[in-house]
């Protein structure tokens, strides 16, 4: 039963499902980005709502002159000296100038933002703020919806969504708390391919597939 619960668990869980899907999208990450930058330049990136646990097997890390700034609405826990935690709102970073980092990456975070206008706010910001980016989203119309492991859950009726995370252990074979469902539920907003063009218009636009589907969609100007 661990076996089956770990698969369907969160990508937190490295035994996961959705952990070995980010790991090989990691790997497309890091070869992108060893293409493009030197190892022993001078490096700064920014998380978008990133956490330490994201980067901690990164081969990123090992680099000389690296430095990687998460930004989240509160702080998050860090303890490697390369990894900056601080405060932020992914819909307005104009503490930082134009083209200041020289890379902006985000995983999965673009799709809690509430509305339209706030994922534009955040795709504005983040091609402001970096010379490159690459920004990660599950897709929309992928038949198990990536936040409740549930088959076609972004096209339920709310009330129904709620009463299942709430009442039976269907999604990641767990109950949810009404706090955490209600609040996901308010918050999240899926992105299609189309849409993610529309928002980085001069982005290349990888597609995770799995069995010929498109799972999720990045967005990168490699």
């Amino acid at each position: 039963m661990n076996l089956f619960s770990d698969l369907f668990d969160s990508s937190e869980n490295p035994n996961s499902l959705g952990a070995k899907f980010r790991q090989k999208r990691q790997a497309v990450f890091e070869s992108l980005f060893f293409s493009y930058f030197s190892p022993n330049q001078p490096i700064r990136i920014l998380d978008v709502g990133g956490t330490a646990d994201f980067w901690k097997n990164s081969n990123l890390l090992n680099l000389p002159q690296l430095q990687i700034t998460l930004v989240n609405l509160s702080t998050t826990p860090t303890s490697h000296p390369k990894l900056i935690s601080t405060i932020g709102d992914a819909t307005d970073l104009s503490l930082y100038t134009k083209g200041s980092f020289d890379l902006v990456f985000s995983n999965s975070v673009i799709e809690h933002l509430y509305t339209l206008e706030n994922q534009q706010k955040m795709a504005s910001e983040i091609q402001r703020i970096g010379k490159k980016y690459f920004v990660q989203t599950p897709n929309r119309y992928f038949p198990i919806e990536a936040h409740y492991a549930l088959p076609f859950a972004q096209y339920w009726p709310k009330n129904l969504l709620f009463n299942v995370l709430t009442k039976t252990k269907l999604s990641r074979l767990h109950r949810w708390s009404p706090t955490a469902a209600a609040q996901y539920l308010e918050e999240i907003r899926l992105l299609d391919q189309s849409e993610m063009q529309a928002l980085f218009p001069e982005a290349n636009l990888y597609l995770e597939k799995v069995l010929g589907m498109t799972k999720s969609i990045t967005a990168h100007n490699f």
